[in-house]
């Protein structure tokens, strides 16, 4: 992480007598984030190598020894509680996005060695997959309710696991993922929009609430066109997209009491989960001339 400036040292400090926009508060200086460590990240970055592999059907020889490098890595932290996907402020817990996310860097790893003839463990590498696999839906999972669930053990909701059937973790139309989906949709959801968990109940280190997570909706929006809710998922994602401004830019968040959006602008997180929604409800309806 580096600031705007270049820097390396994100010392966060705060600037009481400052109010930010409309009197919000704190104002902070720095970024604490530039500390924790978030297990997920990895994913993501693995994830993204072996699309951009599909897209042009070759590993470049110089950076799989660098990816190669980056797995084996995950294979020693894993199991390591973390801080998640979103930065929170209270103790690190074993959240379960993170560990599906570490699925996901084994997953790829298997696949691209598989399908690109390259050198690495892949044996080892299968074996941590269905590992990592077997664990999340075991202790990630709250059988009762029929939801995943934030972080093992726990009876919070978390709107990072409608990303589970988005990374191939589970098939769309999964039980548990249906479970999910309507778990989320009831219990974090306002009007159809989707909040990141219960603010009252996650330690986000910010006091109040926040408005809905536009992220978030657009991966409810993927989530049901995956599990064959078509209807519903271009019904919301129409919804989504027509907040944009007249610039179709939107923001970081969307207040539903208050019909306006709000939080960082623009917010290059919902334009790409954007993108990704628009993909899943392409691909349910298939071919164009299948339609």
């Amino acid at each position: 992480m580096y600031s705007i400036g270049g820097e390396r040292r994100l010392t966060e400090f705060e600037l009481p007598d400052m109010p930010g926009y409309e009197g919000s508060a704190p104002v902070r200086v720095g970024n604490a984030a530039s500390e924790q460590f978030q297990l997920d990240v990895y994913g993501e970055l693995i994830g993204v190598a072996f699309l951009s592999t599909e897209a042009v059907g070759r590993v470049e020889p110089h950076l799989w020894p660098r990816w190669r490098t980056l797995i084996e890595y995950v294979e020693s932290i894993w199991g390591e509680p973390d801080d998640g996907i979103w930065e929170t402020r209270g103790p690190r817990r074993h959240f379960t996005q993170s560990k599906v996310m570490a699925w996901v860097v084994f997953d790829r790893a298997v696949r691209l060695v598989e399908r690109y003839d390259l050198d690495g463990p892949v044996e080892r590498w299968r074996r941590l997959r269905d590992e990592i696999h077997d664990e999340v839906c075991e202790r990630g999972y709250d059988a009762q309710r029929n939801t995943f669930t934030q972080y093992y053990g726990s009876e919070e909701l978390d709107a990072s696991v409608l990303t589970i059937p988005l990374v191939g973790f589970l098939p769309g139309t999964d039980e548990r993922v249906t479970g999910t989906i309507d778990a989320v949709t009831r219990e974090l959801g306002r009007d159809g929009f989707v909040s990141r968990y219960s603010t009252s109940r996650t330690d986000d280190g910010l006091p109040g609430d926040e408005g809905q997570f536009l992220a978030c909706s657009f991966w409810l929006v993927a989530a049901l066109a995956r599990n064959g809710r078509l209807e519903q998922a271009r019904t919301l994602f129409e919804r989504l997209a027509a907040l944009s401004n007249d610039l179709g830019l939107l923001a970081e968040e969307y207040d539903v009491g208050r019909g306006r959006q709000v939080g960082n602008f623009p917010q290059a997180f919902s334009h790409l989960t954007l993108i990704g929604a628009a993909y899943a409800i392409a691909a349910a309806e298939g071919p164009p001339d299948k339609r």
